[in-house]
């Protein structure tokens, strides 16, 4: 206490000066209408400021949850999509169980690591075993393909990114169904080739790729990338396509982990069409 009366006794005149101050202000805005409402329209004009930052820091801190919460909308509409209407009866009336088999389940899980510029580029995801991801699923993001898993532990999950050089995935141009592999040679982490493309198929700028749907990793017409470029080489049969990929990878922050719920009954009755 006795160092706050020192503190007071030494400011006194700084203190005065102030109290003086703001006693001319207060007469000076009571005593004349256009000093207070000019006094008013500066005061309302800062304080509307000070609310239009914190509301903007705000709607900043709720970005995050609001892209969790669009993410896991997406993978509801994506199961959706995905679901199967098996036929009840085989017969020319037959009716639609109303019981609909869900072919594709899609768990939402968030980017917390990723690379784009090395030759092989990984993502890691905060979600692992414990949330029902397993190795050799597919994921993809908000506006097309992203990468498979490759390792998982009970929290985090490692995915092989569409960036890699060691990366192939069968994909097949939409208008005509002619299919490809999709291969990252680039080194541009926006563009990709789609490679084993005939050139008797007719390609165009602008055709759009997407997944093929047969390896039990991705759905079906996923998208993949817009041709932008095709190019023929003399010596070989196929042409040379760019593609620009649907997902930009360096700004990912959500995606969903595939799992084909039919997987396991289709590669057990392919294993035992390969018994002799």
């Amino acid at each position: 206490m006795r160092d706050l009366f020192r503190f007071l006794f030494r400011q006194r005149n700084n203190l005065l000066f102030l109290a003086l101050m703001a006693l001319s202000l207060s007469l000076l805005v009571n005593g004349n209408m256009h000093q207070r409402a000019q006094a008013i329209s500066s005061s309302n004009a800062v304080i509307g400021q000070i609310y239009a930052w914190r509301n903007e820091a705000s709607e900043y801190a709720r970005l995050g949850e609001v892209n969790r919460q669009l993410a896991i909308a997406l993978a509801a509409e994506r199961d959706r999509k995905h679901t199967l209407l098996p036929v009840a009866d085989s017969s020319a009336h037959a009716e639609i169980d109303s019981s609909a088999a869900q072919h594709y389940r899609f768990l939402t899980a968030q980017v917390i690591n990723s690379t784009v510029h090395k030759e092989r580029n990984y993502i890691t995801l905060g979600s692992g075993s414990l949330a029902g991801i397993r190795p050799d699923m597919g994921v993809i993001g908000a506006n097309g393909l992203v990468g498979i898993v490759r390792d998982v532990s009970p929290r985090f999950a490692l995915v092989t990114s569409i960036l890699g050089n060691e990366y192939r995935t069968s994909v097949q141009l939409k208008r005509s169904g002619h299919f490809g592999l999709l291969a990252w040679d680039t080194g541009d982490p926006s563009t990709a080739s789609l490679t084993d493309v005939a050139k008797h198929v007719a390609v165009n700028a602008g055709d759009t790729v997407v997944t093929r749907g047969n390896d039990g990793i991705f759905p079906p017409g996923v998208p993949v990338g817009t041709v932008i470029a095709v190019m023929d080489d003399p010596g070989s049969p196929s042409h040379i396509i760019r593609v620009h990929l649907s997902e930009d990878l360096s700004r990912t922050a959500y995606v969903h982990v595939v799992t084909d719920l039919l997987k396991a009954e289709r590669d057990s009755l392919e294993a035992r069409a390969s018994q002799p």
